[in-house]
């Protein structure tokens, strides 16, 4: 599938003059692939979750956003697919414009496929989300370590949903921080001095 293709569902709910959003273009970028996590105070305060897939960022909204806690599993509801410069977006989206509210950056780094099969052998990344499991392992400044998203609800017409989680069994990591109290990675600002700026 082509990129213009998958970016279609985001481009064609968005009105470029309006919003400072990127419309995306094609191309890879790096040697590995990225992910990024924004808080997003929209109609409903959620965390954004996004995954380098190819030349896209593949979606999911997490409304309690991720943790680094293996006991708490974290709802994910699959949303359109993002272009990869998305994972540098922070900003204002004007009230009207589709997801309006305010974004920032909480988390963003490299992550590393590890989906295997039964014999140990890798599996594509994305065939594996297709397949509806897949397992990875963050490098971010915030997120570290092994995660895994598993679908247990979708197909024939049903809504998809998905489960975050922190794999491992050692000591928990601290869980998800209060999103209108956390900081950006890229600019140390808050939803709220974010606000204060404007629609970009």
């Amino acid at each position: 599938m082509g990129d213009d293709d998958r970016l279609r569902t985001y481009r064609g709910k968005r009105d470029f003059g309006r919003t400072g959003e990127p419309e995306g273009r094609a191309g890879t970028s790096g040697d590995q692939p990225r992910f990024v996590v924004q808080i997003h105070d929209a109609s409903t305060l959620h965390f954004d979750f996004r995954l380098q897939v190819d030349d896209v960022l593949k979606s999911w909204s997490v409304p309690k956003g991720p943790s680094a806690d293996p006991k708490d599993k974290r709802l994910a509801v699959p949303t359109e697919d993002h272009p990869l410069e998305y994972e540098e977006f922070e900003g204002v989206i004007p009230a009207g414009e589709y997801g309006g509210g305010t974004v920032i950056v909480w988390d963003h780094g490299t992550y590393e496929p590890l989906s295997h099969d039964r014999k140990g052998r890798p599996v594509d990344f994305g065939e594996s989300l297709e397949r509806g499991h897949a397992t990875f392992r963050l490098n971010g400044s915030k997120l570290h370590g092994e995660y895994a998203l598993t679908r247990f609800r979708g197909g024939q017409g049903e809504a998809e949903a998905w489960l975050l989680v922190k794999a491992g069994h050692r000591r928990a990591g601290r869980g998800t921080p209060d999103p209108r109290r956390a900081r950006s990675v890229r600019s140390g600002r808050t939803l709220a001095q974010v606000a204060a700026d404007g629609p970009d």
